[in-house]
């Protein structure tokens, strides 16, 4: 009987730091105490270099090792970040909650998302409870040109800018009504920009179709949320959906009120003037 080898779970990052802090990703996920070689076997870096992040880690206080000097828990330090993240995450909490408020209005998944290069990521989702749905969850992430919030995005950019971010990517084709042709996505883009408001009709996945608004910056600059309801095409029409904007339009305006509520007073007064 053969033993298949540990999965290797790569550290992503193209700096040192990114490394480290992709190491702690790994590190927090644990529930017991663990070894370098541990780790080695883990991450597949060579020991050296892992025994140097570890120091690194330990030094800084994120990390602590234990009696028998070979196994390490986390440290004072990365527990109190823990902590401090948790009680102090209060804008989260307030968007999950408008989000969830959303979900009980329309019935439908909806989501907030950011412009993340040329992607969107989804920053939170709440879920219907209808039996009929499609998951895509916080910190995934979906091309821009064929997302309802990716669209809104790109209205906001100068005609320049945008034919520059979409000339680095493959305007791949996910569905029959996917647009890849640059001056058909052109035009889209424009008549989103006049609405206030974009679909995604069935462009990404297949019986999905997706209406999204961007929650406005009350400083006067660029938005980079947007809130979108989601729904299977059995469930949703574009009419429907539409009937739909006034709640989407009222979440956003209730979210970017908490953000503004959030920002430094300073901060605020400086974009003013």
């Amino acid at each position: 009987m053969t033993s298949s080898k540990p999965e290797i779970t790569k550290l992503e990052g193209d700096t040192p730091a990114q490394r480290l802090l992709a190491l702690l990703e790994v590190i927090a996920e644990k529930d017991q105490f663990f070894t370098l070689q541990s780790l080695v076997e883990e991450t597949g870096l060579p020991k050296p270099t892992l025994h140097r992040m570890l120091q690194q880690l330990e030094t800084s206080g994120m990390l602590q090792r234990e009696a028998d000097s070979r196994h390490y828990s986390k440290g004072s330090r990365l527990r109190r970040l823990a902590e401090n993240l948790l009680l102090n995450d209060t804008v989260h909490g307030a968007r999950h909650a408008v989000l969830s408020q959303l979900v009980d209005e329309v019935g439908e998944s909806c989501n907030i998302t950011a412009l993340s290069g040329g992607e969107v990521l989804y920053l939170d989702r709440v879920e219907t409870s209808a039996a009929l749905r499609f998951y895509l969850h916080p910190g995934s992430r979906v091309p821009v040109h064929c997302s309802a919030s990716g669209k809104l995005f790109l209205a906001q950019m100068s005609p320049a800018q945008r034919r520059r971010l979409l000339g680095q990517i493959p305007l791949k084709a996910f569905t029959r009504n996917t647009l890849t042709d640059i001056d058909a996505l052109d035009a889209e883009i424009e008549t989103v920009r006049q609405n206030g408001f974009a679909f995604d009709d069935e462009e990404f996945l297949p019986g999905l179709i997706c209406i999204a608004v961007l929650a406005p910056d009350l400083r006067g600059g660029r938005s980079n949320l947007g809130i979108a309801i989601q729904a299977p095409i059995m469930r949703m029409t574009r009419d429907k959906a539409l009937q739909c904007l006034p709640a989407l339009q009222r979440a956003a305006k209730a979210i970017a009120a908490i953000d503004q509520d959030a920002m430094p007073k300073g901060d605020s007064l400086a974009s003013s003037e």
